[in-house]
């Protein structure tokens, strides 16, 4: 099985939402739904908590101490 990005992992699980809210899916088709859904959940919480990682080893200086910054986009 191809390796699914965040982005697709994100509009697969919108998607889904979006069917379990109409409430027009049968039970069976529901449950097979959130059970995608909950696994789609945990894939992007883990490419989160990956990427997390990766910025604080970035983000450490020298000596291995890590300065947090508040986020503040370009455009602002």
């Amino acid at each position: 099985m191809a390796k699914t990005t965040f982005e697709q992992s994100m509009k697969k699980l919108e998607k889904i939402v979006q069917e379990l809210e109409s409430g027009d899916l049968p039970l069976e088709e529901a449950m097979q739904k959130f059970e995608e859904g909950i696994k789609l959940s945990r894939l992007c919480s883990e490419k989160l908590d990956e990427t997390e990682k990766k910025i604080t080893l970035l983000m450490q200086d020298k000596r291995g101490n890590v300065s947090k910054k508040p986020f503040i986009p370009e455009d602002e």
